[in-house]
């Protein structure tokens, strides 16, 4: 892992680990809440991987914390800045794309703003997000294709689309060049959809 990556898994792990431990459950009771493996919350837990934005938001989900806060490290003051260069980068693509959450806002209403790179023939597929969310997303540059249950929309500079992020989605970069966009997700009553025991407990 670059260095940058390995800082953010480290803060992620002991995040998790910390909010793991509030909840006085074992791994394997978050792994069964999450629907991950009990090996998954263990490297996680130690920085020892990159996980994927899904098993993030399965974590984030099964805790009741938004995944900004899983990802960001604890701010006192009600306002939060994040300064160029110093979001979270959760995903990469093969063609030098990045997913990075930039800013986002705590439980309950957990509202989430992402800018995002699509490399030439990049594209990222995502599973259905939980009940209830929506997302909204611009084009700054090049052109995306947007794939929403069975739905297939182009996007170029300028255009927006508004969807449920609640079924399986993908954005797929459909030009000749890097493609650049933003996307707001927006989770109401987040937390009051998350389990506050593990089914075994």
């Amino acid at each position: 892992m670059h260095d940058s990556t390995a800082v953010l898994a480290a803060s992620i792990g002991a995040r998790v680990r910390q909010e793991r431990q509030a909840r006085h459950w074992t791994l394997d009771q978050l792994a069964d809440a999450a629907d991950v493996s009990r090996r998954m919350v263990v490297n996680i837990e130690q920085g020892a991987t990159n996980p994927s934005v899904g098993t993030l938001l399965k974590i984030s989900d099964a805790l009741g914390v938004g995944l900004p806060a899983l990802v960001s490290p604890p701010q006192p003051k009600p306002v939060r800045v994040t300064r160029r260069g110093e979001g979270a980068v959760l995903w990469s693509g093969d063609a030098g794309g990045r997913g990075v959450l930039v800013a986002g806002t705590d439980v309950p209403d957990v509202l989430e703003l992402w800018e995002w790179t699509l490399g030439v023939r990049d594209e990222h597929t995502t599973e259905a997000h939980a009940a209830g969310t929506r997302e909204v997303l611009q084009v700054q540059e090049g052109v995306i294709r947007m794939e929403v249950a069975g739905q297939s929309v182009v996007l170029e500079p300028g255009d927006a689309i508004a969807f449920p992020g609640d079924v399986p989605h993908s954005y797929v970069n459909a030009g000749e060049r890097k493609a650049r966009f933003t996307v707001a997700v927006s989770e109401p009553g987040f937390g009051s959809r998350s389990r506050s025991e593990p089914a075994d407990a």
